[in-house]
Formats: C-alpha cells, structure tokens, sequence
C-alpha cells in the first residue's frame, strides 16, 4: 500500500462502508460505517507521505509505535486509541491490512 488509491481500495472491500469527504480540505477521505457512521479510517496526505488513522487497543498501539518508526500517536485523533500510520514503505503490508481491520470491528456496531 503506497497511495491514496491503494488504501481508499483496501479499505472499501470491508461490507457496509462508504468513501466521505466532509471536510472543505479535499485532503481528507473518511471510510465509515453504514449502519453507525463512525470512521474507522482517516486517510490524509501529510509531510510528503499518505497517512492513515486507524482505532486500536491501547496496549497495543503503544507496542505498535515502538515496533515502528512510522507508526505514531494519532493526527488529530485520541493518541491512546488511535494511531496514524505513514505510508512510507516501512510497514510490512500484512501488518498495515490487521490494523485496518481491527480499526473496522473496534468501530463497528455490536
């Protein structure tokens, strides 16, 4: 995953998930919820890199953020529940896809 187009993709194969833009910054893109229209991705471009905000638990963001260099407290958002990953080329892709799709069932209805 290296661009805007390639995480907006990923993201939309999840069920019951819209592309919003409700910012007057095109910047950026919001994946959300049908049915509870949480996010559950934040996708933006910032200091030259696609970055995306994703939900996770606690104890595991902060090992995520030790692990990886371009993993880091949140853009913007709560810093011990979400953290922002840079799309720099670092991040096995393996790992990017389970953060997305723990972000997806944290803010998912139960």
């Amino acid at each position: 995953m290296k661009n805007r187009h390639d995480a907006i993709h990923y993201c939309m194969q999840y069920n019951s998930v819209f592309e919003d833009q409700p910012f007057r910054d095109k910047n950026w893109t919001l994946i959300r919820h049908n049915e509870n229209q949480k996010v559950f991705a934040w996708i933006f471009e910032k200091d030259s890199h696609i970055w995306i905000n994703v939900k996770g638990e606690p104890a595991l963001n902060h090992h995520l953020r030790q692990s990886y260099d371009s993993i880091v407290p949140a853009y913007h958002l709560n810093k011990e529940h979400w953290n922002s990953i840079i799309l720099d080329g670092t991040i096995p892709e393996k790992e990017i896809h389970e953060m997305i799709k723990t972000s997806y069932h944290l803010t998912k209805e139960k």
